[in-house]
């Protein structure tokens, strides 16, 4: 594609306003492959961040920040329901939120009527968990390592339903995704109602063959529901290329837009089936905007959703998707295998992207993580639980590879 045709789609548009010529077609000029480990041209999206001096921070998977462009529509959006109050709220609210929708969808690649803006994947998540109608001896299976809100959300249906829940373990570095889907076919049973699965596991940034394991439950009459919260806006996809049933994921992780946003998609013929957690007669049984009963809502967040979309095309899915891995491999691929050093990702680099763990043997995660700091001014998060013992390290596009190997760095030096 040349630089004309890019810029007639909707990231060249994007990156046209958030990024000058010149970037533009280094941009248009390069594959994503090329582009991923090119230092100059992610130091110009750097720019685009104000970070802290402070430490270096390898935690954006929980939270990352909005570019200062997007902070700063973020900011006029503010204003602009502020100024109007309640006469916006009642007269411009929900055409904006409909147009905010409707290009998520897009980027999900799904109809606005199978997606719902939420606050973040626990409440996504949740909503179809405490959506189905469970009776005594019903099962959900799920694993141990996926997300503790859910897990308790289906624990606390067991107490209050009866149903019964079945834990799986994912295989840590498996070298097929057979090995995988086995594991959860091996749960399934006639009284299975519902599996939930990891798009990418979240303590340590496994990528998991949703497809095929959505194909094998749906052969046994089995829906599926897939956590995507770090999956969203960080891999190449569209959500009903998965072949799931429910899709949730936070959108202020890897698309950076402000606090409190997130997705729910609900395939069209299981929206009816669901029971809202806030009731609103006024929808259809089939309308999944019966899900999105909120009352009065920080609406600001939801129209930047609309600005941290556009830099993220601009940037595009592909490019971002590519310098994510290239990230994770560089910094990997210098500690794996080294005396102490325990890596808790997979090894085949088409299971991971971004997101890795490591631990190092003789230290906790929170002591590794507390040195990691304080004498490396270097922030991650300790993980302990699930057959996981480490720190996560979550990148974004604006670090750099010196970030990294300052993060080596301190890695060699406490596993000496």
């Amino acid at each position: 594609m040349n630089k004309r045709e890019f810029l007639r789609t909707a990231g060249g548009v994007s990156a046209g306003i958030f990024f000058g010529r010149e970037l533009v077609e280094h941009l248009v000029s390069h594959s994503p492959a090329a582009l991923a480990g090119d230092e100059p041209f992610w130091a110009a999206m750097r720019a685009k961040f104000k970070l802290t001096s402070d430490y270096i921070n390898l935690e954006n998977g929980y939270y990352c920040f909005q570019p200062e462009e997007v902070l700063d529509l973020f900011i006029k959006n503010v204003r602009a329901v502020n100024v109007e109050g309640a006469h916006y709220m009642r007269t411009k609210q929900i055409d904006d939120k409909l147009r905010a929708r409707t290009k998520l969808a897009a980027l999900a690649g799904c109809s606005p009527e199978e997606l719902i803006i939420t606050r973040n994947t626990t409440e996504s998540l949740d909503t179809v968990i405490n959506g189905f109608d469970w009776k005594p001896g019903d099962e959900a299976v799920m694993a141990n390592q996926d997300y503790g809100a859910m897990l308790d959300m289906f624990k606390l249906q067991a107490r209050r339903r009866g149903m019964r829940n079945v834990m799986i373990d994912i295989p840590m570095d498996p070298k097929s995704d057979d090995e995988v889907v086995q594991v959860y076919a091996n749960a399934l049973t006639p009284q299975t109602k519902l599996l939930m699965i990891p798009h990418m596991v979240n303590i340590t940034g496994h990528i998991l063959p949703v497809r095929a394991i959505c194909d094998m439950a749906h052969s046994r009459g089995v829906p599926v529901m897939v956590d995507g919260a770090h999956a969203f806006a960080h891999l190449d996809y569209k959500i009903p290329d998965l072949h799931c049933d429910y899709y949730g994921a936070s959108l202020h992780k890897w698309l950076a837009t402000p606090l409190g946003a997130g997705i729910l998609y609900v395939k069209q013929d299981r929206i009816a089936s669901l029971w809202p957690v806030f009731a609103d007669l006024s929808m259809a049984d089939t309308d999944i905007r019966k899900l999105n009963h909120t009352g009065t809502h920080p609406v600001h967040t939801d129209l930047t959703i609309e600005n941290s979309i556009a830099f993220h095309e601009a940037i595009g899915i592909a490019r971002k998707e590519a310098r994510l891995r290239f990230l994770q491999q560089y910094w990997t691929a210098k500690v794996r295998g080294l005396p102490k050093i325990v890596m808790n990702t997979p090894s085949d680099p088409k299971r991971t992207c971004g997101i890795a763990n490591v631990g190092i043997e003789g230290l906790t995660p929170a002591d590794l993580a507390k040195k990691l700091l304080e004498n490396h001014k270097v922030y991650t998060v300790a993980i302990n639980g699930a057959l996981v013992k480490g720190v996560r390290v979550t990148p974004q596009v604006y670090t750099s590879t010196k970030d990294l190997d300052t993060f080596v760095s301190a890695l060699k030096q406490l596993s000496a």
